[in-house]
């Protein structure tokens, strides 16, 4: 039986850690189990976050094995090798899609009914990989997908028009990665449309903006690496999103990775589109507003994907 309130994180890297401190501050759960290879480096995070606890809501927070998220509401797997300076998300498929033939089949052998939230990279390959090893519904297997690169697209665009960036309505979609599409045409604020707002805001350059924003989001990932080796507040912040809209039953609509089933002419590759998703996990695709030129790049996306999937896989 799901515990609505409990939560289990494999992988105590930078990014799970970071991902556990952000869901012990939503009180949206009172039952956390950490999970790693490092029984030591597990128990040390549980420690150190549990100090806090003083300061939010009661919560039971503690290292554990695979047998504990049996009852996990979600369990979000950050486990994987870091992406290193210079290395594209794609290049760290094949050392992270053993570690998942590793880890994936003992999540399916706890015999969780909850939602696996795949956080680790490259994102929709190793969401696609899940599905397949752990034999769960395909709604229940979702992956972080675009969230982040879509945080960071509203909050250029934010800084670009001086407006509040949550008044800013657009998406990243595709692959996350090198690939990814901005999708302009359906972009607007607050229901006006993008360019519209631009030239109300005294911009009119608008290709070469949108082609400098685009660039921007795409490379923020290699620059915050480059800088400081690692990224994790970020994604962080999206993994308590996405966790809050599963518990909450928000039925929200988010830019999450799920295999795709001829949804724009894409099928077999897992990839970001605008879902609505809840507390059964993926509901349905939503589909937005895309001109052709855009549908044409989110299918070469999905190409890409799909290519660097199989090649891994042997298929």
């Amino acid at each position: 039986m799901v515990n609505e309130r409990k939560v289990a994180v494999v992988g105590c890297g930078f990014v799970g850690a970071a991902s556990a401190f952000a869901l012990m501050q939503s009180g949206l759960f009172s039952e956390m189990v950490l999970i790693d290879a490092d029984r030591g480096k597990a128990e040390g995070e549980a420690l150190d976050i549990s100090h806090g606890l003083p300061f939010a809501k009661p919560m039971k927070i503690y290292a554990g094995d695979y047998e504990d998220i049996c009852d996990a509401a979600i369990v979000i797997v950050t486990a994987g090798a870091g992406q290193k300076p210079g290395e594209t998300r794609l290049d760290l498929v094949r050392k992270n899609v053993a570690i998942f033939k590793s880890i994936i089949p003992q999540i399916a052998e706890s015999g969780c009914e909850g939602i696996l939230l795949i956080v680790a990279n490259p994102v929709d390959i190793l969401t696609d990989v899940a599905v397949r090893l752990s034999g769960l519904p395909e709604s229940r297997v979702i992956g972080s997908g675009t969230v982040l690169d879509t945080a960071r697209l509203k909050f250029l665009l934010g800084e670009h028009l001086q407006v509040d960036s949550r008044s800013v309505h657009a998406f990243i979609i595709g692959e996350h990665g090198d690939s990814e599409i901005v999708a302009w045409s359906s972009a607007n604020v607050s229901g006006v449309p993008l360019n519209d707002f631009c030239e109300m805001r005294g911009h009119f350059e608008h290709e070469q903006a949108m082609r400098k924003i685009a660039e921007n989001v795409k490379n923020s990932a290699y620059e915050i690496i480059e800088k400081k080796h690692a990224t994790y507040f970020g994604i962080a912040m999206s993994v308590r999103r996405i966790c809050e809209a599963i518990i909450r039953d928000e039925k929200s609509i988010l830019p999450l990775s799920s295999v795709q089933h001829g949804f724009y002419g894409i099928d077999d590759v897992a990839l970001s589109i605008p879902v609505i998703v809840g507390r059964s996990g993926i509901e349905t695709t939503v589909p937005i507003r895309l001109n052709s030129e855009e549908h044409e790049n989110l299918k070469r996306s999905a190409d890409t994907l799909k290519k660097v999937r199989d090649e891994v896989l042997g298929e």
